[in-house]
């Protein structure tokens, strides 16, 4: 028990020491001083204490040699303290200040990265996401023997597959809905809307793995807009329908879903028949 409670202060006292001397450098107006320190706490990774000293000395610290150094070392403090939005502003600021600079580079590859790490899940707002991948297409184009270049194009990948996946929820929402005409304008239906944007998905990512699920969408959509339609649009749609069964099944003759677009055919064929 002694020994616990000795372990215990000597805890106490190491910590207390850290703390003072923390507040003494960052009372200290001995610059120099707090550069060489809050590079320690980087490199100890202590990022907080590092940002709180490096917020202070890239400004006073401008023009000097240690100016650029600085700045990126405050971006990747805030970027490995997971402050990402903070961080992009400041690999940001780093890259407009020094473009050719010793971390130009890694600056430009370190926005699209951070701007990454805010991305949402699929179904929410994914603005963030086209902003993050415009910014790994500009590293891309400004470093074309980049080394981090490789892993920039897998997170244009998975940044694309969300995009992707977002216009899928939108479609499958718009299905989803069917017959509820309480969003539809100008005579519109939400079958419509989820054709369309299937459509579009599919001229946009025409090599994306979930391209038989928009694939499907559309023959579902198809056939149920033909079923609900009024008698002077009815033959037509049926036919658009069943055009639409046979491209799904030429195109994907292995698919589960082959057996609904067989179904399908075989009620169209009825209509259209007669």
């Amino acid at each position: 028990m002694k020994k616990i409670i000795v372990v215990m202060a000597g805890a106490m006292l190491l910590f207390t020491s850290c703390v003072n001397q923390f507040n003494q450098i960052y009372k200290s107006t001995d610059n120099d001083l707090k550069y060489e320190y809050a590079k320690e706490c980087y490199a100890r990774g202590k990022y907080v204490k590092a940002t709180t000293l490096l917020r202070e000395l890239v400004t006073i610290q401008k023009g000097t040699d240690n100016a650029e150094e600085s700045l990126f070392m405050l971006a990747m403090a805030e970027f490995k303290d997971k402050d990402y939005e903070t961080a992009a502003e400041y690999f940001k600021k780093y890259y407009k200040s020094y473009p050719k600079g010793m971390y130009a580079e890694l600056a430009s590859y370190y926005i699209g990265e951070s701007l990454y790490m805010c991305t949402p899940e699929p179904r929410l707002d994914q603005s963030q996401t086209v902003s993050a991948i415009s910014a790994f297409q500009d590293y891309m184009d400004l470093f074309q023997d980049a080394r981090m270049k490789d892993k920039a194009q897998g997170r244009l990948f998975q940044l694309q597959d969300k995009l992707v996946k977002k216009e899928l929820y939108s479609a499958q929402l718009y299905y989803n809905l069917g017959t509820y005409f309480g969003n539809c304008t100008n005579g519109g239906s939400n079958y419509q809307a989820c054709i369309i944007t299937a459509q579009n998905a599919l001229n946009d990512y025409p090599y994306s793995e979930l391209r038989e699920d928009f694939a499907l969408l559309i023959v579902k959509s198809k056939f149920e807009l033909a079923e609900q339609s009024v008698e002077s649009k009815r033959i037509d749609r049926y036919r658009d329908a069943e055009d639409e069964c046979y491209g799904f099944i030429n195109e994907y003759p292995d698919s589960k879903s082959r057996s609904l677009a067989e179904k399908y055919i075989n009620i169209c064929k009825k209509y259209v028949k007669d």
